[in-house]
């Protein structure tokens, strides 16, 4: 039991989960309810889409600031495509084909220009944001047609059109990054680059890749955002990437490249949507939802790390018989062990 919620971060957010869901639960009785879950569900579908995208990017021990301009940006040219006369089918293939293209050329700066990630997408944060300003005239896009708001209409049991093509999305990106070789490439890269070079990893391609697939999980992202509230707003997405780097943290997925899960990423976003969600509930005033978020985020990802130093600290007694004593202490009985044993 203690290896497993040692090394297994998603077993301890679900565990986490669980007591904040009872605490809550206590609290006000009516949240534990299927109409809360699917509420929760819905909610969840923008920042796990963008979430997502950012695992991909971070696994390769790189980093996406501009998600959030890539998912307005791409809503803005949905909203005006259908404004326009354009076709749903045809207006959505527009807004995924920017969120690529924006990817596209966050990659080849990153991937075949060697500029720093960081550098790259904030200068991208910006450049976006600003064409969607120019696009739009700095107005809110509004009017849009019943086709688009129909993707996001309950179906039954909470779930819509959009909902089950982001869960989709979310078992295909599991399936990819954990049972083909490709998908392995991006732990790869991220854990060594020079070493994934040599082995005959496409270094470059791989890191290319992440961006564009980040692209596009923005844009599906400005899709569900748009259907969802039946407008698009001209700061639409903004700071949702600092959201989503969050998120990856708190679901295991390691700045440093190489470690992280789907299923650590999802079950961080649920907790995170749940928190939202519950702090609505409860009526408490909206101005206090971010401070109380982040407090929440912060004491779960403190909480998680010294317990986590606590088992593993168990652990290494149980297995080595090393009780709890100092550095030296351990030593000096190490030493002493090893000099009765040459007798």
């Amino acid at each position: 039991m203690l290896d497993l919620f040692s090394r297994n971060r998603v077993a301890t957010l679900i565990l986490v989960l669980a007591v904040a869901y009872a605490a809550i639960g206590t609290a006000a009785p009516g949240y534990l309810s299927g109409a809360t879950a699917s509420v929760v569900v819905s909610n969840s579908l923008v920042l796990m889409l963008i979430s997502l995208g950012t695992m991909m990017v971070i696994l390769t021990r790189n980093i996406d600031v501009s998600s959030g301009s890539v998912l307005g940006l791409s809503a803005a040219v949905l909203g005006l495509s259908l404004t326009a006369g354009v076709s749903l089918p045809l207006a959505i293939a527009f807004c995924l084909a920017t969120g690529a293209v924006a990817g596209a050329f966050n990659g080849l700066m990153v991937a075949y220009l060697g500029i720093p990630s960081i550098v790259a997408t904030l200068g991208t944060l910006g450049l976006y944001r600003g064409i969607m300003l120019v696009l739009t005239g700095g107005r809110w896009i509004e009017d849009l047609p019943q086709g688009l708001k129909a993707l996001a209409a309950n179906l039954g049991f909470g779930f819509s059109v959009l909902t089950i093509v982001v869960l989709a999305l979310v078992a295909l990106a599991w399936i990819v990054l954990r049972r083909t070789r490709f998908g392995r490439n991006f732990y790869a890269v991220g854990d060594n680059r020079a070493a994934a070079h040599h082995l005959g990893v496409p270094v470059k391609l791989v890191q290319f890749s992440a961006f564009v697939a980040t692209g596009v999980c923005a844009a599906l992202a400005g899709l569900v955002f748009a259907a969802q509230i039946g407008f698009i707003p001209n700061q639409a997405g903004n700071g949702i990437e600092l959201k989503a780097i969050a998120v990856n943290v708190l679901g295991g997925v390691s700045l440093l490249g190489g470690t992280g899960s789907v299923a650590g990423v999802f079950t961080a976003v649920i907790f995170i949507t749940s928190i939202d969600s519950a702090l609505v509930f409860l009526k408490i005033p909206a101005y206090w939802n971010d401070f109380i978020a982040g407090a929440i985020l912060l004491s779960v990802l403190l909480l998680d790390g010294r317990i986590r130093q606590i088992i593993d600290r168990r652990i290494r007694a149980r297995r080595y018989g090393v009780h709890e004593r100092g550095p030296t202490q351990s030593r000096e009985t190490t030493t002493a062990r090893n000099v009765e044993a040459s007798r």
